[in-house]
């Protein structure tokens, strides 16, 4: 997928870029920026020298050295003075400036860490916010391919315990308590069912008048009689007429629906956070069975109702269970109009699940 957050060390990723979230100077410092020129090696710092430092907001390149990234490029934060000094604007250019000067390079990879959110202090709900928004919209709107990392040390748990996330966590834990009740209902139905039916065997035990013709006639007795219409149809069909009623395929259902929507090919895949090779492969095969995940991401870029999601999920042999909390997100998000495949995936890592896109 053109974006995904994951959790590493990002002096360890194997991209073309990776981003340092350094100081004015380059010269190296604390957290993500003292890691990464210690990987590098002394001749990173050497190089930075010669940049002679790098305004905030703004982004500068250079040799990866003894990193597995083949570039570094470095970009200042801004210091987290409230929100009222431009602070949002600034981050955002990093993220901005970073993307332009990796598509320049050549690059088709790039790494990021979560900038200012460290010594910096950004709030790290905003900082991701920032982040996420940013990427998006670089992806969206600019002719690239580049695939973008967006890299958390540790696992969001700072998302997942958030005022923001605090509907989502009560649809899954009511959902979660609505199954159990429900589980409990149907044990008792059955309890109450084989109550019933005990006093009969009991007479059959001791040797009741009853037989057990008499018995199944009367459980059949409320059971309706099949016309002759009704038997027909039930009458076993050959392979080659069942084969000629075969719905709608998944890739049908999509390439109508991106019809309907009024979007292009592009707009819809890079809406979905889809690679563009993976659409491709699936625009071209009627019989394409794609991943739940990539399903998934294209009923949110279509902004599919409900009921139109689990149409399209089913054509691609796939379902909506209350069982599973990546399907609770998924669910909540559709019900509440949350069609950002960005946004969503957010939730989804807190709640450490699989992400969306292909």
């Amino acid at each position: 997928m053109p974006l995904q957050i994951v959790r590493n060390d990002i002096t360890k990723m194997e991209v073309d870029a990776i981003v340092n979230a350094a100081n004015n100077s380059l010269l190296g410092g604390g957290g993500v920026d003292g890691a990464i020129h210690r990987a590098a090696g002394p001749e990173l710092l050497a190089e930075c020298r010669l940049l002679e430092g790098c305004e905030t907001g703004q982004a500068k390149i250079t040799k990866g050295y003894q990193l597995p990234a083949k570039y570094v490029i470095h970009t200042v934060g801004p210091l987290w003075n409230g929100g009222t000094k431009g602070e949002a604007e600034l981050l955002a250019s990093c993220y901005e400036n970073s993307l332009r000067l990796a598509v320049v390079n050549g690059c088709e990879s790039i790494a990021f860490p979560l900038i200012s959110s460290g010594i910096y202090g950004y709030p790290k709900e905003e900082a991701l916010e920032i982040a996420v928004s940013t990427i998006r919209s670089f992806l969206l709107f600019e002719d690239t391919d580049i695939m973008v990392y967006l890299v958390l040390l540790h696992r969001a748990e700072f998302l997942r315990d958030s005022e923001r996330f605090a509907e989502l966590r009560r649809y899954i834990e009511d959902m979660d308590r609505m199954t159990n009740i429900s589980t409990v209902n149907i044990m008792s139905e059955a309890a109450r069912a084989s109550q019933k039916l005990e006093p009969k065997r009991r007479m059959f035990g001791i040797g009741s008048l009853i037989s057990a013709k008499a018995l199944k006639a009367d459980e059949s007795a409320a059971m309706p009689l099949m016309d002759a219409e009704m038997e027909e149809a039930a009458a076993p069909q050959s392979l080659e007429s069942i084969l000629k009623q075969m719905d709608e395929t998944f890739s049908q259902m999509l390439k109508r629906k991106i019809d309907e929507s009024g979007m292009t090919d592009p707009e819809c895949y890079r809406k979905a956070n889809i690679d563009r090779r993976l659409f491709s492969k699936i625009r071209s095969d009627d019989h394409y069975r794609p991943k739940k995940v990539t399903a998934v991401a294209f009923a949110l870029a279509l902004e599919l109702s409900l009921d139109e999601a689990r149409e399209m999920l089913m054509k691609a042999g796939y379902a909506l269970s209350h069982s599973s909390v990546f399907d609770l997100i998924v669910e909540y998000c559709i019900i509440h109009e949350k069609y950002n495949v960005y946004e969503v995936n957010e939730m989804l890592f807190a709640y450490d699940q699989v992400l969306i896109g292909g």
